[in-house]
Formats: C-alpha cells, structure tokens, sequence
C-alpha cells in the first residue's frame, strides 16, 4: 500500500528513465533509456539492460526484462508493476518478478523486498511535498 493516489504513483512507474529519481534513489545511481531498452547502473557500478516491454496507461501497468547485467546467475527475468487505486489518496502498486532458474528466487526475494520498501518510502515521501 502507497500513501498517494494512483496517478501520481503511476506517473512516477511509467517514467521509464526517472526511476533512479522516482522510485529506488540511491538502490540504481543512474539510468537511460534508448528505444525500448533501458540500462541502469546500480552501487558499484554494474549496469544492467532491461527491455522495456510495455507501457499501458489504462492499465497502469509496466512490464520489463533484465537482460543482461545480472550478478547472480539468471537466465530469465520478467517483470511488472500495476498501481491500482484503494482511494483518492492511497494506492497498491503491485510488483510480480518471475526468474529462472527457480533456485535463484531466494536470491532475488531480499532485492524485490528491499526494493518495494525503497520505492514506498519514496513515493510517499514525493506526494508529501
């Protein structure tokens, strides 16, 4: 649950190139997107490239793939978020990650989990202004 209303969050998810910004400040440094690939660049300095697959504004759903730039060893990653209204000022953003092979999921868990806490904060933290 997101203390702001469903389009302020979702302006903020579907801005592809802001994420380091908008969501996750300081969990990916840097980001920049060319065409429908995304790379961002996280603490220590790997980028990783992601496929930006859809962007659907009815919805207010984005979906990605991390394709290359993993530092554990994928060989799938899927992804999406869906911000759904709960109220004029709150919000659920769900965020579904599915990986491959299914041995890495308790890998991946801690970063989805950490992640999902910075982007609450974040967002929370914008709408409050």
């Amino acid at each position: 649950m997101i203390e702001a209303g469903a389009d302020e969050v979702w302006d903020a998810v579907r801005d592809v190139a802001a994420v380091h910004e908008r969501l996750v400040p300081g969990y990916v440094l840097d980001a920049r997107v060319e065409g429908d690939t995304r790379y961002l660049t996280v603490p220590g300095g790997a980028v990783i490239r992601e496929l930006i697959v859809s962007i659907d504004d009815d919805l207010r759903r984005l979906a990605y793939s991390a394709v290359e730039g993993f530092k554990i060893p994928l060989t799938h990653h899927h992804a999406s978020f869906q911000v759904l209204p709960e109220g004029p000022e709150h919000c659920r953003l769900v965020w579904t990650t599915d990986v491959l092979p299914h041995e890495m999921v308790e890998q991946v868990r801690p970063r989805v989990v950490r992640g999902a806490q910075v982007m609450k904060e974040t967002l929370e933290q914008q709408t409050a202004r």
